[in-house]
């Protein structure tokens, strides 16, 4: 069986990939599986410069087709950020609960009639050679006032990312299998990528 691989040390993600590949005839693999524990700098100016970069990166380290991915929360009264800084909104690599600590003290400060904002992601597939593919998702809703009780591990900002259209938050515990996908920036940008997985790498 082919196997592809998910260049990611994120458990949530591993998690989301390993769900939404499911129906393929594919041994999906992790970068801990196959022993590799190298990192790349994300200089990219851009979610699809950085996600293209990564999947490149892993697939020639490991010779196996590979994706990876890019994405932030872009929150409009604040210009679109933290956007492609997510994970390094203050500075540097910050904890989940050190975002979430953050997030409390904007989401205060957010303005009552502009609260909405967006979360989009670029997902690539690259293969050894170099070549490579990608595709995005998205998801708006609304900065909620107080965040969700139970933290995703991985996913600090959806615990204050509101789904005003279902009454949710964008939350694993609160969606159903069904709200899940439909609202799943990753879930989208995969789904959008699956023909050319099927025609590039099982047939």
């Amino acid at each position: 069986m082919q196997k592809l691989l998910i260049a990611t040390t994120n458990p949530g993600k591993l998690r989301e990939y390993k769900d939404f590949l499911s129906d393929l005839p594919v041994k999906l693999v992790s970068l801990k599986d196959i022993g590799i524990t190298d990192d790349i700098e994300e200089t990219g100016k851009t979610y699809k410069e950085n996600s293209k970069m990564k999947a490149i990166f892993y697939a020639k380290k490991s010779g196996l087709p590979a994706i990876s991915d890019d994405g932030g929360l872009e929150i409009n009264a604040l210009s679109g950020e933290p956007g492609i800084k997510s994970r390094r909104w203050l500075g540097y690599e910050a904890s989940d609960e050190d975002l979430i600590n953050h997030m409390i003290k904007v989401s205060k400060q957010l303005p009552k009639n502009n609260r909405k904002a967006t979360f989009r992601l670029v997902v690539s597939l690259a293969l050894p050679s170099g070549k490579v593919w990608s595709r995005e998702g998205k998801v708006e809703g609304e900065i909620a006032k107080k965040p969700h009780l139970k933290l995703l591990h991985g996913y600090p900002y959806r615990s204050f990312f509101y789904l005003p259209h279902v009454k949710k938050y964008y939350h694993e515990s609160e969606l159903t299998d069904t709200e899940m996908k439909k609202y799943n920036h990753r879930y989208i940008a995969v789904n959008k990528l699956k023909p050319i997985i099927i025609r590039v790498i099982l047939n």
